[in-house]
């Protein structure tokens, strides 16, 4: 079974992307999975199997290749690999290598997660202010932290998909392209 969890703070933020989407979609405004599973970017896939283990700890794999030109990551491998565990039961990942791909949050990241969640409750308490300086200070905190950096820019009125997105795109990839999990590989050079 899939299930696709989206760190947004509204339903009809999603509505767009879950266009032909046939499996459920939860919607997570607190950022918990996250913060349960560590993950520092999305799209992030965890596989967990029948008994509740995670067979794939934080991966990055697409849906599709709508945006393979920015990223450099094409969708098939990933939905491959996929397929390969639910037919065969294949992990295509030794156990102890995905192990030491995944870190658990420093005490900044989860400092910063804690001022995300303390900066949506007060916007969504009409503390603009308060939320703002919030916000800022966890993306202090993580600045390679997309679930947080990214998360905030429409809850700050900027467009998450606007230049303040591309710069802060340009500054992590400048910065090594940080991400607690499994890397995928990457087309463009």
């Amino acid at each position: 079974m899939v299930i696709g969890v989206a760190l947004d703070e509204r339903a009809e933020d999603v509505v767009e992307w879950a266009e032909g989407i046939t499996y459920p979609i939860l919607l997570d405004r607190e950022h918990e999975l996250s913060e349960t599973y560590g993950f520092t970017n999305v799209p992030t896939v965890i596989w967990i199997d029948e008994d509740d283990h995670i067979a794939r700890p934080n991966s990055v794999f697409f849906g599709n290749d709508i945006f393979v030109e920015f990223h450099g990551v094409e969708s098939e491998p990933g939905k491959e690999a996929i397929r390969r565990w639910a037919r065969e039961g294949i992990v295509d990942i030794d156990p102890d290598e995905a192990a030491a791909a995944t870190a658990d949050l420093s005490d900044d990241e989860v400092e910063a997660r804690l001022r995300f969640r303390i900066a949506s409750h007060l916007r969504r308490s009409g503390d603009d202010g308060g939320a703002r300086a919030h916000f800022e200070r966890a993306a202090e905190l993580a600045p390679d932290d997309f679930t947080i950096r990214r998360a905030a820019m429409p809850l700050m009125g900027d467009d998450p998909f606007g230049e303040k997105f591309f710069a802060l795109y340009g500054e992590w990839e400048a910065r090594g392209s940080a991400y607690n999990g499994i890397v995928a590989d990457r087309t463009k050079p």
